[in-house]
C-alpha cells in the first residue's frame, strides 16, 4: 500500500508508470494485431484463433478487466501530468523538427478522446455483439463462433470499415508522439536520443496504422470476401 501511495504521489513514480502501462498497451496493439491479420489466412485460421482465445473463459474477461484498467490508470496518468506540465511551464513542449510531429502534439487531447471512443465502438462491435447483431452469431461448419465472416460482413459496411479507418489514423497519429514522450517522461530526454525515439514513434504508429486499416479496407474492398 506504501509503494502504491508512493507511485501516486511522486512525479517521477507517475512519469515511470504512466510509460510501463504506454509500453504495455503498444504490446497489446502489436500482439492483438497479429492475431487479426491472421484473416488472410481464411476463415479457418481466423475462426481457431478465435476459439483458442474463448477457450481460456474467465481468464479471457480477466485479461480484458487487466487492459481496462491498464488504459484508465494511463489515461489518468496522461491528464494529471499534462496539467503539472502546463503549471510548471506555460509554453507547452513541441517538436521543432517536423510539421508532423507538431500536429500530433497539439492533438493528443483529441486523438486520446477518439480512442476512447474507438475502444467503446469495438467492445459494442466485436466483443459484445451490440452492433451488427445479425452477424455476430453465426457459426461456422466445425460449429465455432464465426468470427471470419462477422468481420468480414462487418467491414462490407463502407461506414463501418470507414469510421475503423479514421479511428485507427487518430491511434497512429497519437502513438507517434506518445511513444516518443512515454521516453521522454522518465528523463530520456537529450538531443542525441530525442531524434531516435521519434522515428520509433512514427515507424510503430506507421506498422499499426498500415496493419489494422489492412482489414477493413480488404473487405471493403472485396478482397477479403465471405466464405
Amino acid at each position: 500500500m506504501l509503494l502504491l501511495k508512493k507511485i501516486f504521489t511522486s512525479s517521477v513514480g507517475r512519469k515511470s508508470l504512466m510509460a510501463i502501462t504506454g509500453l504495455a498497451l503498444i504490446g497489446f496493439l502489436l500482439g492483438h494485431l497479429a492475431g487479426n491479420l491472421l484473416i488472410f489466412k481464411g476463415q479457418d485460421a481466423m475462426n481457431s484463433y478465435a476459439e483458442n482465445l474463448q477457450s481460456l473463459g474467465a481468464l479471457l474477461w480477466v485479461v480484458r478487466g487487466g487492459l481496462l484498467t491498464i488504459f484508465a490508470i494511463h489515461v489518468g496518468l496522461g491528464l494529471l501530468l499534462t496539467l503539472e506540465n502546463k503549471r510548471a511551464r506555460p509554453v507547452a513542449y513541441q517538436y521543432s523538427s517536423t510539421i508532423q510531429a507538431s500536429l500530433a502534439s497539439r492533438s493528443m487531447y483529441i486523438t486520446g478522446i477518439l480512442i476512447l471512443a474507438f475502444i467503446i465502438m469495438h467492445l459494442a462491435h466485436f466483443t459484445l455483439g451490440l452492433v451488427q447483431p445479425e452477424f455476430y452469431h453465426n457459426v461456422d461448419a466445425d460449429g465455432r463462433h464465426d468470427v471470419y465472416n462477422m468481420v468480414v460482413l462487418g467491414f462490407q459496411n463502407p461506414l463501418f470499415a470507414g469510421a475503423y479507418i479514421f479511428f485507427i489514423a487518430s491511434l497512429a497519429l497519437h502513438l507517434s508522439h506518445g511513444l516518443p514522450s512515454l521516453f521522454q517522461s522518465i528523463g530520456w530526454n537529450s538531443p542525441r536520443f530525442n531524434d531516435i525515439f521519434h522515428r520509433v514513434g512514427v515507424t510503430v504508429a506507421l506498422l499499426l496504422l498500415i496493419g489494422y486499416s489492412s482489414i477493413p479496407l480488404a473487405c471493403w474492398l472485396g478482397y477479403v470476401r465471405v466464405h
